[in-house]
């Protein structure tokens, strides 16, 4: 077993940190949902390369919400922070009773103290008892990741540490009868896939690289994955960067497995060696090197016999603005017997980011690709596409939000998601700090927003006409 910290006194963790950490404020409440406002740093001739409200951030942070049908709750974590002035990150858990139509005020799970960045987001996993589990990013071995868990099920009332570890990108799945299998990202140099697995979210196996490809001219590998669960089929697809330059990813590969991680094939069944080393394995599905064109994938889901289908962006180059024209939104979608891919819509930042619904022939994306209100800059106003034919054709169906003063962004899916709360995400300024405010939304397109203050323990969301 790898060696891990636990703790479940949070004050014996505050005690390692220096005395001059701020007070504790883990297991306390906020009055309000207030996202994290952030900016890459990384300045074009038409703005950073990404920034603005990124509250729902990543979409390598899998997943943020979970519905429990045991007590009609919506269970979510987010980044967040007490106000526009702070804008240090508090890694956040909230809650949405379907029975009384409320919100409770959010629970601090983590306080990053000072750290601003995103990356270090939190992501959710529930086990077959109640219990909520907390995965907080942390950013190679600068800053560790950490889990938690809910003092009792079905809570968001106080959640106990129980490990600290290298980790990014925390992609959690639970296996009802199997326990946890957990994708994440270690930055080795450069950014490289693993997974984990735990019988009982205390006890976990050593770290296994998964993926770790570069050509014979490289030095270094990269990737970036976005991963989905049918029953006891975990997958995830990924992109690569060549020589180790996230600004040239590039390329879509898949790999999945059955039987909680012993084996790990393609979508035909193929068993590969894992870590996949060479940028022409059999997990490739799709080719854009050749092509000079960047892949940005958004979203995993799956049609009725759980065949997979991704969400992805592809577009010429990494910068925003009008040089790197429209970016193309996809689905990439397995039959059955081969790979179809086709275009949705187009928007003007490569970091728009939306998710994909399935029922049936009836498929659904929501997403950010009304430019504006800030044009070139990530997010925008948030649009329903439809298709009834599989992803074959789609439609403009809804806009859902209009004259909005901020770009919304970072439209994330609730597993299992029941109306009205199927679906979240923050909005902000990308062009300069901004407020962040939080939003859900139904199947038919209604918006509500949550409550940036709150004077009660628990509010009713405002609903957005």
């Amino acid at each position: 077993m790898k060696k891990l910290t636990y703790i479940t006194c949070l004050g014996a963790f505050l005690s390692l940190l220096s005395p001059d950490s701020p007070a504790q404020t883990e297991n306390q409440k906020i009055n309000g949902y207030k996202g994290i406002w952030f900016t890459l740093g990384q300045f074009s001739d038409y703005g950073d390369k990404y920034s603005g409200g990124l509250g729902t951030y990543t979409a390598k942070h899998i997943p943020l919400a979970i519905y429990a049908p045991e007590v009609e709750k919506t269970f979510f974590v987010y980044g967040g922070t007490t106000s526009p002035l702070d804008n240090y990150l508090l890694c956040m858990a909230g809650v949405f009773d379907h029975k009384t139509g409320k919100v409770s005020k959010p629970t601090i799970v983590y306080d990053k103290r000072g750290v601003e960045d995103p990356h270090d987001n939190p992501s959710l996993a529930m086990d077959d008892k109640g219990f909520l589990w907390v995965f907080v990013s942390g950013r190679g071995k600068v800053r560790p990741g950490f889990k938690y868990r809910s003092k009792q099920p079905y809570s968001i009332e106080g959640f106990d540490l129980i490990t600290e570890e290298e980790m990014t990108y925390p992609q959690p799945k639970f296996v009802p009868g199997k326990g946890f299998l957990h994708l994440f990202t270690k930055y080795t140099g450069v950014r490289e896939l693993y997974f984990e697995t735990s019988a009982d979210g205390a006890n976990w196996t050593e770290d296994k690289k998964l993926v770790g490809m570069k050509r014979p001219e490289d030095k270094n590998s990269g990737h970036y994955q976005i991963s989905g669960q049918f029953g006891e089929k975990i997958c995830f697809f990924f992109n690569w960067h060549p020589d180790g330059n996230v600004d040239l990813r590039t390329n879509i590969y898949y790999l999945q497995t059955t039987d909680f991680g012993q084996t790990w094939t393609t979508i035909d069944g193929k068993e590969l060696s894992t870590p996949l080393e060479d940028v022409k394995s059999p997990a490739l599905v799709m080719e854009y090197f050749s092509q000079g064109k960047n892949v940005y994938i958004k979203d995993v889901n799956f049609d009725e016999k759980g065949n997979p289908i991704a969400l992805y962006l592809a577009g010429p180059g990494h910068q925003p603005g009008p040089l790197n024209g429209p970016r193309q939104w996809y689905v990439l979608y397995w039959n059955g017997n081969s790979w179809e891919n086709h275009p949705i819509t187009t928007s003007d930042h490569n970091y728009d980011t939306g998710s994909l619904f399935v029922e049936g022939y009836e498929w659904t994306v929501i997403a950010p690709t009304e430019n504006t209100p800030q044009q070139w800059g990530g997010g925008g106003e948030v649009v329903m596409w439809k298709s009834t034919d599989k992803g074959r054709t789609w439609v403009r169906a809804k806009q859902l939000t209009r004259k909005s003063q901020r770009n919304h962004n970072y439209i994330r899916k609730v597993v299992n998601g029941q109306d009205p709360f199927r679906y979240f995400w923050a909005d902000g300024n990308p062009d300069h700090m901004s407020e962040s405010v939080l939003y859900f939304g139904d199947s038919k397109g209604n918006v509500w927003r949550l409550p940036y203050e709150m004077a009660g323990d628990w509010q009713t969301p405002v609903r957005v006409k």
